[in-house]
């Protein structure tokens, strides 16, 4: 028989899958697990914005959204998210509720354990990149080392990582977001708005 395979998402993979990617899965559902996220991780595929991740460190509790897979095969499905994310294989979690396997030492994992069985899903996929604030920018992570690093970027930058913390999800309430939506470079912030 085969399993049932949910992925997770918090981030640009709602938004932007991508029709080879998206045509794998449903549609995304708002009520998955409770997960610490923060934008604590500088991405060099979008101009250095700061994009969200698990961060049991900094992060915040946040609901986070999840879909089915199509695909009967749950390597498949661990397959897409790598191919989709860019990354390598260790920066994608698998937690398979159907084998004998010990829970992975990922943060959240307990929680997405409790609420994979509650709906009986077999196997639960999702990107564990680290934060890496402190690697890229030399300073602890911090709201407002967060907001001097995003007001030192660049014009196209700064565009980048407003639009990233704007497309996040509504259930995505962290520090940093909050403090974000207030500056005047913003979208919706500032003269005329």
């Amino acid at each position: 028989m085969p399993q049932q395979t949910a992925m997770l998402g918090w981030g640009s993979l709602l938004w932007e899958g991508g029709s080879a990617f998206d045509g794998w899965y449903d549609e995304w559902r708002q009520d998955g697990p409770c997960l610490k996220l923060e934008f604590s991780r500088v991405s060099s595929s979008r101009l250095g914005a700061l994009t969200l991740v698990i961060d049991s460190k900094y992060g915040s509790p946040c609901t986070v959204s999840w879909c089915l897979s199509k695909r009967t095969e749950p390597e498949d499905a661990v397959a897409d998210l790598r191919c989709r994310e860019g990354c390598q294989w260790k920066h994608i979690a698998r937690l398979d509720l159907a084998g004998a396997d010990p829970l992975p030492s990922h943060p959240g994992v307990e929680g997405i354990a409790v609420w994979a069985k509650e709906r009986k899903i077999d196997v639960v996929v999702w990107t564990a990149l680290p934060g890496n604030f402190e690697a890229k920018v030399k300073q602890p992570f911090s709201v407002t080392e967060a907001l001097a690093y995003l007001m030192r970027l660049p014009r196209p930058a700064k565009a980048k990582a407003a639009e990233y913390i704007w497309r996040a999800p509504e259930a995505v309430h962290t520090p940093l977001r909050t403090a974000a939506e207030t500056e005047p470079w913003f979208p919706g912030q500032g003269a005329g708005s």
